[in-house]
């Protein structure tokens, strides 16, 4: 069978910024920090205080009815909100028409997460251990499953096909939207519902990864630019939440009904390092990204920006620049590279879809997004590529590669190509 283009006909995101997509990237284009200061002091036994990014203006109950919020942990709230975004932008309708119904038994839903329901957990654990309490609440096995997102997407929106969800750390969600974008191009789903969400400011998560020391220091003042992708004095990744969304759509499909196509998605790759669960390995990189390439059918010279996963850290940074210029070889000094969780923060479980959202958005407006709080501290085991480091506006955007590379030595890269003109 011919395999089928895959066309992007939705996107949803919730981000710390509160708007819609359009102002989420304009947001980005500007170099604008999300990242506060989170302190919270009731925490037992001592209080949090880190660079964080929040999603303060989220109202579930608004985006969601007061009943269907109720049911879920915060994760998952974010999640179907971006998914109910996505679908509303594709033009679909919530309940399926009666022509419409049966085809929706073959669409489905891939999600991804890191910690899934984890909260949900902690609190029943401190009401029994530090509270005294004897029952937790009657919901938490279905507000902490990790597949609770992709389950309520499927059952609101009729979705009858695979409903799953990918946890491979901070690769979940690009895995998930990977392993949709093959569904719908071997021609098993017509439709698919991708992306990914995380909440990580729970006690636990935040102290597990202050214990690793990779999180970066900071206070009310430093905390907007705490996180510092590619820079000498880089110090570590910020925490965040948020969810994003794609709706993935065979190409013939949505062209029949008139859909908008705001990208395509057109490469997928994968690889593990088998070398180190927190060290990560050039090699391995090299690996998925050539993987990204070959699948899509694009030469390197073509792409014309990466997405970096550029976390921060001192030990990650310099490999990702060291595998992309193996990649790109002489071509790698002009090829535009970010990082934008210098401004959003790493979400974890759903980095990789707010970080593809965001690259189908470059495409789609023929701009690139920086690396914020860069300009004149570019660390010299990192250069070799062109960062970006101030918004560009006005560039011809063909084609783009978005990296995560997770814990575990889990790599994955999907490629995406600009809409039609």
């Amino acid at each position: 069978m011919r395999p089928h283009r895959v066309a992007i006909t939705g996107i949803g995101v919730i981000s710390p910024y509160g708007g819609d997509a359009r102002d989420f990237f304009e947001r980005l284009l500007a170099g604008e920090s999300a990242v506060r200061h989170l302190r919270v002091t009731q925490d037992l036994p001592r209080p949090l205080s880190h660079p964080f990014v929040g999603c303060a203006g989220f109202d579930p109950e608004a985006a969601l009815g007061k009943p269907l919020a109720l049911m879920m942990e915060r994760f998952a709230q974010l999640g179907v909100a971006a998914a109910f975004q996505a679908w509303e932008q594709a033009g679909l309708p919530r309940q399926a028409t009666d022509t419409e119904g049966a085809e929706r038994e073959a669409w489905g839903c891939i999600w991804g997460t890191a910690l899934g329901g984890l909260e949900a957990h902690e609190r029943g654990g401190r009401d029994l251990w530090i509270r005294g309490r004897e029952r937790v609440s009657p919901l938490s096995v279905v507000q902490g499953m990790n597949n609770a997102v992709n389950a309520h997407i499927s059952i609101q929106l009729g979705l009858g096909g695979v409903s799953t969800s990918h946890t491979a750390a901070c690769a979940s969600s690009s895995i998930a939207i990977g392993e949709a974008f093959r569904r719908v191009r071997s021609g098993e789903a017509t439709v698919m519902v991708t992306g990914g969400s995380d909440v990580c400011q729970s006690y636990s998560v935040l102290r597990a990864w202050d214990a690793m020391r990779v999180m970066a220091p900071g206070d009310a003042d430093t905390a907007p630019a705490a996180c510092r992708p590619f820079a000498a004095d880089r110090a570590g990744l910020v925490l965040g939440e948020g969810g994003a969304a794609l709706v993935l759509e065979a190409w013939d499909h949505a062209v029949a009904r008139g859909a908008t196509i705001h990208g395509e998605i057109v490469g997928y790759g994968t690889s593990c390092d088998h070398s180190h669960l927190v060290r990560p390995h050039r090699q391995g990189q090299v690996r998925a990204l050539r993987a990204a390439l070959a699948d899509a059918g694009l030469a390197p010279a073509e792409i014309g920006y990466v997405n970096a996963h550029g976390t921060a850290t001192p030990e990650g940074d310099p490999v990702e620049v060291a595998a992309l210029c193996e990649v790109f070889g002489d071509g790698a000094a002009e090829l535009p590279v970010s990082a934008t969780k210098s401004m959003h923060g790493h979400l974890l479980g759903a980095a990789g879809a707010i970080e593809a959202v965001r690259t189908v958005l470059a495409l789609r407006e023929q701009a690139i997004p920086p690396t914020a709080h860069l300009a004149g501290r570019i660390d010299p085991a990192c250069e070799g590529v062109d960062h970006v480091l101030q918004g560009r506006r006005q560039v011809p955007l063909r084609a783009a590669l978005s990296n995560s590379f997770a814990f575990g030595g889990s790599n994955a890269v999907l490629a995406f190509r600009a809409p039609p003109l």
